[in-house]
């Protein structure tokens, strides 16, 4: 297994249904249930541990995952809103080390109850026309609100699988 892929990578079928959209709104929707359960109880040293060599600690890896969501959410609510706008990349690894990422990992939690709430009740609300919207990336070029959602789901997936790989180190 790629320790930088655990799940794979990110898959989105050719034609995304609104039937894909629930399915993944589904998983975004009891996210934080789930890694609440995995990091809730969590020691300092715990905390500290990475998946592999080099990579980023539990901690710093809740943090991302909320900076992360945050990001991938204004995007998918400038799509539905503008024609088409450019969006910036962001720096993951000059987040990663922001003061910030030093406070205890509930901040970031509660951050991610709120954002996913938002997208999901946003997701829910999705019509087919929506799903072709799209915004263009400043690196990545143009993506879909459908590619969004299931990026949305997937990135949330993607870090609890390396979080659970730190842990049962």
């Amino acid at each position: 297994m790629d320790l930088r892929y655990p799940l794979g990578k990110l898959q989105v079928p050719k034609k995304v249904t609104l039937e894909n959209i629930e399915e993944w709104l589904k998983e975004i929707e009891t996210y934080t249930i789930r890694l609440r359960e995995t990091v809730d109880s969590l020691s300092d040293e715990e905390l500290s541990r990475t998946y592999r060599d080099g990579s980023w600690t539990v901690r710093q890896l809740v943090h991302h995952i909320a900076d992360s969501q945050l990001n991938m959410y204004q995007r998918l609510k400038l799509a539905l809103t503008d024609e088409n706008p450019t969006v910036p990349a962001f720096d993951q690894e000059k987040w990663a080390i922001q003061p910030d990422t030093k406070l205890p990992i509930e901040s970031s939690i509660k951050m991610l109850e709120g954002i996913n709430e938002r997208i999901v009740s946003l997701g829910y609300s999705l019509t087919e026309e929506q799903l072709d919207r799209a915004f263009t990336h400043q690196k990545n070029g143009k993506i879909t609100v459908a590619t969004k959602v299931a990026k949305l789901a997937w990135h949330e997936e993607h870090h609890l699988a390396h979080i659970k790989i730190a842990l049962s180190k």
